[in-house]
């Protein structure tokens, strides 16, 4: 959620001020825009990692207080579980070479965690899904201790009204039927079984809506070749089973509400955008605050008096609304920026694998962002959501839309049209071609291989099911997970049997 929280029963007439207060910081926000007070000296990336513990039995380990304590690292910290961590990597220029510096600090930053982790009883473990999880560890009582988790958990049930409903279905196992889930939670903690890699990047105002488009466009490729989370409470479900799991497990309407046309938190969008602003304006005009806890800056006075304002309800309110590319307004050093923050991909499976799909990303995004004829005049918002969604269902088997293409398998359109923006756009961001190679070769051969961490995990479960039942294959395929992830060789490149 980005900052501290009181633990404490809002008014009801803070959220009156909370919503005066948001309009002083859109009316500062464009102020801002019109009068371009923004630093933008060069592009940089950013990227956050969200990891599961696991005990030696592969159960989720609620250790994550110890954990963090043993690790002693600020780029650590808690997540909304117990058994969730977050590594926070520093921003850092996007040219030259730095992406292969920034592939051997992950792995020792990682593997120095797990160490530290392992004197505790426990593994870190990057995957989109923990398949071990089961309905007991979304009790209330694992929540992580800081109070902002149990005060977020607080205001989405009350606005709901009722319990958290989980409904899935998914793509059937080999010969086996198709698999349905359905069942309840009383609290928002099925959020953390969905780990994900967050992608930062850093832009000048004039081009944030064409880079935000630009992710918009690509977000059914980014996730159909970057799955890596089949499994949930024993069931196997979307290829990318984060993505229902985590607007469901965070909706905060009832389902009068749904069936009026409520927009859910977590939320594509619905249209094409022309500037940041319309972002945090539809963030105030649809969503109502779950937090309302003012600050005593005036944004506008802020400004007046030549500082930039830090536009906090603005912001809390905007890490409640979770879009899969969110906007970010971030201050350093009293100096303004904006970023698109990405956030489609799952965690995982190995640091190679994770920065192949980020080299992905970034090359593919600016590639679109400079075209000439920009790709969004050419497909409708609602195509491109529709292939966030076949993309997260299906995976390397979901068919996609593209202008002058049609509808392709996903592969198929990575290889065909995307890989090769991914490369023009990284030579245009001045990224070393070692880099360019090494990373996009790895996405490229994954997509000939058309094997994600998705597709191994069902593959070893289907394997491991003819000697045993569904819950023991699933804590040996974990197991054989962890030992490869550690080895840290591309997912393409492992067995599975």
């Amino acid at each position: 959620m980005g900052r501290y929280v009181a633990d404490q029963a809002f008014r009801p007439g803070d959220r009156q001020r909370y919503r005066d207060k948001m309009q002083r910081g859109l009316d500062a926000l464009a102020r801002m825009l019109a009068e371009d007070n923004f630093s933008f000296p060069h592009q940089q990336m950013g990227l956050e990692m969200e990891l599961s513990l696991v005990d030696e039995a592969m159960n989720p380990s609620m250790s994550n207080a110890e954990v963090l304590e043993k690790i002693d690292n600020p780029s650590f910290t808690t997540e909304l579980g117990q058994h969730n961590i977050e590594f926070n990597v520093p921003p850092r220029m996007l040219a030259g070479r730095g992406a292969l510096e920034l592939e051997e600090q992950l792995r020792a930053s990682l593997v120095d965690a797990d160490a530290k982790a392992h004197d505790n009883g426990a593994k870190l473990v990057m995957i989109g899904t923990l398949p071990t999880l089961r309905s007991a560890h979304f009790d209330p009582r694992w929540l992580s201790r800081p109070s902002r988790y149990g005060l977020l958990n607080q205001q989405i049930c009350a606005a709901r009204g009722e319990e958290i409903l989980l409904h899935m279905a998914g793509s059937p196992l080999g010969s086996h039927g198709q698999e349905r889930l359905r069942s309840h939670a009383e609290s928002i903690l099925p959020t953390s079984a969905c780990t994900s890699v967050q992608l930062h990047l850093q832009v000048s105002p004039d081009e944030f809506a064409a880079h935000w488009n630009a992710a918009q466009c690509l977000a059914g490729a980014q996730i159909a070749v970057g799955a890596n989370s089949p499994f949930l409470l024993g069931k196997a479900l979307w290829q990318e089973t984060r993505v229902p799991l985590f607007q469901q497990a965070t909706d905060s309407r009832p389902e009068e509400l749904k069936n009026q046309g409520v927009r859910p938190r977590v939320w594509f969008g619905e249209r094409w955008i022309t500037s940041i602003f319309d972002l945090f304006e539809e963030n105030v005009r649809y969503f109502p605050a779950l937090m309302p806890e003012s600050e005593e800056e005036d944004p506008v006075a802020a400004l007046d008096a030549g500082r930039a304002p830090n536009l906090s309800e603005l912001l809390l309110h905007n890490s409640t609304v979770w879009r899969w590319n969110r906007p970010v307004y971030d201050l350093v050093d009293g100096v303004p920026h904006l970023r698109v923050e990405n956030r489609v991909l799952p965690s995982g499976p190995t640091v190679i694998d994770v920065l192949a799909n980020a080299a992905f990303f970034y090359g593919a995004q600016r590639a679109l962002a400079e075209q000439d004829r920009p790709l969004w005049t050419k497909i409708s918002f609602a195509t491109a959501e529709e292939n966030f969604y076949n993309g997260a269902r299906h995976g390397m088997n979901a068919r996609l839309y593209w202008p002058g293409l049609g509808w392709l398998p996903a592969h198929e359109l990575v290889l065909r049209e995307l890989l090769p923006l991914a490369h023009e756009g990284l030579r245009a961001c001045g990224v070393s071609d070692a880099v360019r190679e090494r990373h996009l070769g790895v996405l490229e051969q994954r997509c000939r291989a058309r094997q994600t961490g998705a597709d191994w995990q069902r593959d070893t479960v289907l394997a491991l099911q003819e000697h045993t039942d569904r819950q023991t294959a699933l804590v040996e395929m974990l197991r054989r997970y962890t030992a490869l992830g550690t080895v840290g060789e591309p997912v393409h490149t492992w067995p599975t049997e």
